[in-house]
């Protein structure tokens, strides 16, 4: 090779390094921010994938994800977002406690949220039609929710004179909740007794004051904490007898006795169809925040078995899954 051929080539070959680095930076960066730890939640990551591909977006062919997990630990979140800002996120998709942290950073950055709350009465966005700003996503709204297992553990257990209400008090999603199930309590005249519970080491103590009361059954209210840690809750359940109902189907699956809920899953499926639909250049402020329309009740009638408890045939029927 002559020398001038060898010198070309070598400058084309540099010349094309800063253009392979232009071309990778070209690809989007989404960051996927949730409050809890990875392990539990690996299958939410797989539906927001789904969601993405539905819009035309696969993970390292023309987006990239960067995820990032606080593991309950909420005051990394903000560290958490900072990074993402620095790794060029362009968007983001995350739960409560992680869209209070983009919110208190002041980013303007389009985030995607999937909350149990109101995001309205939160402040998120203007209006659930028209957001208005740079928030949009997916909202269970949980205090409807919460009466809606309050009526159903009634129907389990008819003659409990008190029910009782678990709750994280670090999650602001979960107190609104409380208040809407302690005023469902109220108009149906029935006795709710609040019990807080803001890490672990709480469960076990909440759990004995439930009992100490003689309540008759137990509603969980939805928590980035509770979820990370349902095996403890669902053990100490058994170990009480008390009957109890929770916000995730992945709770019965796994040993608890009922759950009301939308489909967690199917909520970060259809957050990753807004942030591929925001990459193709929509706004979060033209699209407006989902609604599940779809309920599943679940029922796991041999842990209501191991409790001595007979679930009335109407409940079971009306039951989207029942596990033997």
């Amino acid at each position: 090779m002559r020398r001038r051929d060898f010198i070309t080539l070598i400058g084309t070959t540099v010349a094309a390094w800063p253009l392979a680095a232009r071309a990778q930076q070209t690809m989007p960066v989404v960051g996927f921010l949730r409050s809890t730890p990875a392990a539990p939640f690996v299958h939410l990551v797989d539906a927001f994938r789904q969601g993405l591909g539905e819009i035309g977006y696969v993970e390292g062919k023309n987006v990239a994800i960067e995820q990032r997990w606080a593991n309950n630990q909420i005051d990394q979140l903000p560290a958490l977002v900072t990074d993402l800002v620095a790794h060029q996120a362009v968007v983001i998709v995350g739960n409560g406690p992680a869209v209070d942290a983009v919110r208190k950073a002041a980013l303007a950055l389009p985030f995607v949220f999937v909350i149990g709350g109101d995001p309205v009465a939160l402040g998120l966005v203007a209006s659930l039609n028209r957001p208005g700003g740079n928030l949009t996503g997916v909202t269970f709204l949980a205090n409807n929710l919460g009466s809606k297992r309050l009526g159903i553990l009634r129907e389990l257990v008819p003659a409990a004179r008190v029910i009782a209400v678990l709750f994280d008090p670090n999650f602001p999603e979960a107190v609104d909740e409380l208040r809407a199930v302690e005023e469902a309590g109220r108009n149906i005249g029935q006795k709710i007794m609040s019990v807080k519970a803001a890490n672990e080491q709480e469960f076990d103590i909440a759990f004995k004051s439930v009992v100490q009361a003689g309540a008759g059954a137990l509603v969980v209210v939805g928590s980035p904490l509770f979820t990370s840690k349902a095996q403890s809750l669902i053990a100490l359940s058994a170990r009480h007898a008390v009957p109890t109902i929770y916000d995730l189907r992945e709770y019965v699956t796994a040993g608890g006795l009922m759950s009301y809920s939308t489909s967690f899953t199917d909520a970060y499926r259809q957050a990753g169809k807004y942030v591929g639909r925001i990459l193709k250049g929509e706004k979060p402020s033209d699209l407006p925040v989902i609604q599940p329309t779809k309920f599943e009740l679940v029922v796991n009638i041999k842990t209501a078995r191991a409790m001595k408890l007979t679930v009335p045939q109407q409940l079971v029927a009306r039951a989207d899954e029942v596990i033997e």
